[in-house]
């Protein structure tokens, strides 16, 4: 198990810290929601884990097949909805994917990025919509 510390900051904010790396990172409540907007909120964080475990686990599939995903970008877009009560109700994830990858990795990576753990540790009420660009 991996540990992380979190300590509340007072002001709507918390400090956590990885156990192993001890790197620390700051949130804070968004503005609707009575905070400042000045770093990740909470939910923010869970729209970045999940961009960043699909980018993850395409790159560990890339690595292991010899397929060069040097460039790929991505993009989450998260909405929140109020009724019946206030959660992350969208996650939009666009990917840019390096040119030139043909149809049988394009097939194989888009298959891992649907398979992250964090996506498959999401309630199935947040609608998580997947597109992807190849220039």
């Amino acid at each position: 198990m991996v540990e992380v510390l979190i300590e509340y900051m007072g002001d709507k904010r918390c400090m956590a810290i990885h156990g192993p790396s001890r790197q620390t990172l700051t949130t804070d409540a968004p503005v609707d929601n009575q905070g400042k907007g000045e770093f990740f909120s909470p939910t923010d964080l869970v729209a970045t884990a999940l961009g960043a475990c699909m980018a993850t686990v395409m790159g560990i599939v890339a690595e292991r097949d010899g397929i060069d995903l040097s460039g790929l970008a991505v993009k989450v877009e998260k909405g929140m909805v109020s009724d019946p009560e206030r959660r992350i109700g969208r996650l939009e994830v666009t990917f840019t994917m390096p040119p030139g990858l043909p149809a049988s990795q394009r097939k194989k990576l888009e298959r891992a990025a649907r398979h992250c753990p964090v996506k498959k540790s999401l309630r199935p009420e947040v609608d998580i919509s997947l597109s992807f660009v190849y220039p």
